[in-house]
């Protein structure tokens, strides 16, 4: 079947077939149907929120990677493979070390608290300041993530593939939008979850298809791997150096600090582990998304060697008046049409809208239910019925897609790559975030007022590397250079507030 698929004529041209938009109608209307379906199954805000926290501990690990692994990463780890090299993915040799420290260290700390939303801890632990200040950084943090998401996926992959007028492009995120807040809205976390686990296969098998042809058209698999190291591509340093973009051990660095730093702080992650019955089901469910994410890496890793390999042989097809170099984040939509077989390049398409998707579709879900939880919920003085929060907790869906589509409009202003694109805005309050639950789990003698200042003190050393460049740091070091400060001015700030209320 697989070689019979490879001798269909490649499309070289810029427009899809009939075959390609009947897979990515179909793709939609699955999406859709799902949604209907566990539409049905919701009847109470926990079932909605939370999945009734009965959910299939893989099922939930497969959907935490989707929901992690949108189109920034489907295209930003071939783009940064093919104009730096591979050495940003060996960030996956950090992954024992995250798995120990999340497993054994955060896991069970949110899982022996019975709260929806992870920033209740914060105002049990630490006073309200301190949440509010949380819901500050989570809401910015995943409301400039969705909208960062939409503009990649329209317009920058979707429009590399179908060079469509870019006057169309709000329209087209519009549309996206809201077929994703249909399914969601409807069938809540356990849609989310069956979406995602749905859209893993179909943009990991797009990935995997890529490198199967150009292999194929190559003449060998080891066909894709470069004979020297490439002139553009950086240099290859071992050691930590955070003034330099990539080493391996700035890449092992940055994988470490996101992942620690997002599984203990962000509502996404927490609200899975949330979703299961025990530890013992939540630990395995971040095994199974770190297993899922070492897939994707090695996949993506390829795809961007494939991708490489295919417009050095075929230099022709590269945009008129550019370098390889200068449309590296382009080049693997720009491939899906001219190299892929009829109903392939459709696939592949539906595999970036799948990895948007799942991703915007859990982001709509956990800020609703932060919204919800840590906002109205909190200040609201009469209680509502289930049925009458389980309408508002919906409704809050539209009101944040509207919110993500036009903040989207904002993203392009941001120079870089995609990487960098993905580290100053869509990371920016990763390890700031975190820190507010470093002090509230593992500092005892922490304070309310002096962890709301190192709060502060992060967001500021963020910005200052991200936008700034301060000292000459990169934009990799953004999460390890903006943790370390606001956690220690956290300590210290704490052992001064201690200090003084002895005195007086």
């Amino acid at each position: 079947m697989i070689f019979y698929i490879l001798k269909v004529p490649m499309a070289n041209n810029d427009q899809l077939s009939f075959l390609d938009w009947l897979v990515i109608l179909s793709y939609i209307a699955g999406m859709l149907f799902i949604g209907w379906f566990y539409s049905r199954r919701n009847k109470t805000k926990d079932d909605y929120l939370l999945g009734g926290r009965k959910m299939n501990p893989i099922a939930i690990g497969i959907s935490l990677f989707a929901t992690l692994m949108s189109t920034l990463s489907y295209l930003t780890y071939p783009g940064e493979t093919i104009l730096h090299g591979p050495i940003i993915l060996a960030g996956v040799l950090s992954f024992p070390l995250v798995y120990y420290i999340v497993g054994w260290w955060l896991i069970p700390r949110f899982m022996k608290m019975k709260v929806t939303s992870a920033y209740e801890i914060l105002e049990k632990k630490l006073g309200l300041s301190v949440r509010m200040l949380a819901i500050f950084m989570f809401l910015s943090l995943r409301l400039l993530w969705m909208a960062t998401i939409i503009y990649v996926t329209v317009d920058v992959a979707l429009h590399s593939v179908l060079q469509f007028d870019r006057a169309y492009v709000p329209y087209i995120g519009a549309f996206l939008t809201v077929i994703t807040i249909f399914y969601t809205s409807m069938g809540g976390l356990k849609a989310v979850v069956v979406t995602d686990v749905t859209q893993t296969f179909i943009f990991l098998g797009g990935a995997l298809f890529s490198i199967i042809v150009v292999s194929y058209q190559l003449g060998s698999f080891s066909a894709i791997f470069p004979s020297s190291w490439p002139e553009h591509w950086d240099t290859l340093r071992l050691g930590f150096d955070p003034l330099e973009r990539t080493t391996l051990g700035n890449a092992i660095l940055v994988s470490f600090s996101w992942y620690v730093c997002t599984s203990g702080s962000d509502q996404l992650a927490v609200q899975r582990y949330l979703s299961t019955t025990d530890i013992k089901a939540a630990r395995r469910s971040f095994g199974v998304s770190l297993y899922s994410n070492i897939i994707a890496y090695i996949l993506l890793g390829l795809v961007g060697l494939s991708v490489l390999a295919y417009f050095t042989q075929h230099p022709e097809f590269l945009d008129t008046g550019k370098s390889l170099t200068e449309q590296a984040d382009n080049l693997f939509p720009r491939f899906i049409m001219i190299g892929l077989p009829s109903g392939l390049s459709g696939l592949v398409i539906a595999g970036l809208l799948a990895a948007a998707m799942s991703s915007l579709s859990a982001g709509l879900n956990s800020v609703s239910s932060v919204i919800s939880e840590d906002i109205i919920k909190r200040f609201r003085r009469k209680e509502k019925s289930s049925k009458d929060q389980l309408r508002q907790i919906k409704n809050l869906s539209y009101f944040t897609g509207a919110i993500v589509l036009g903040l989207s409009f904002f993203v392009q202003e941001v120079p870089g790559n995609l990487l960098d694109i993905l580290m100053r805005v869509v990371n920016l309050f990763v390890a700031p975030l975190f820190v507010l639950f470093f002090m509230a789990l593992f500092i005892p003698f922490s304070t309310g007022r002096a962890t709301f200042r190192a709060g502060i003190i992060a967001i500021a050393t963020a910005i200052a590397v991200a936008f700034w460049g301060i000292f000459g740091i990169t934009v990799l070091w953004i999460m390890p250079v903006s943790f370390v400060t606001g956690a220690l001015s956290g300590v210290l700030l704490s052992l001064l507030d201690r200090a003084i209320l002895q005195k007086s």
